[in-house]
């Protein structure tokens, strides 16, 4: 659709979406092959289940950043650093989030009022 009418606003939602369902599917693929077999640990998917995933957020970053769109950006951010979470990649996550904090600064000046 994004492609078609040469309509951009939403495409870093649309790519961020895409990258949710590929991490949902992997997720539940893992869980899934843990219930069958029988086993108590969940195993990883394989790693290109993931990089994709990831391709997907940090696509949809740049984009929202193209834009300046930093309700967009922090809503990939999110997803990408969940991904990172359950790659047991917490650095990394803490690190993308920090960066993306600073962008958002309404509401922390204090007004003086007491």
């Amino acid at each position: 659709m994004v492609s078609c009418n040469g309509e951009c606003y939403y495409q870093a939602e649309l790519t961020r979406l895409k990258g949710e369902l590929l991490f949902t599917q992997s997720v539940n693929r893992d869980v899934s092959r843990a219930s069958t077999s029988r086993q108590c640990a969940v195993k990883a998917e394989p790693p290109s289940t993931f990089a994709d995933a990831e391709h997907c957020f940090l696509q949809s970053i740049q984009i929202a950043q193209r834009q300046t769109a930093n309700s967009l950006e922090l809503r990939a951010v999110m997803s990408l650093a969940r991904l990172y979470q359950r790659q047991s990649k917490q650095q990394e996550a803490k690190s993308l989030l920090a960066q993306i904090y600073g962008k958002f600064t309404e509401g922390f000046r204090h007004s003086g009022l007491a």
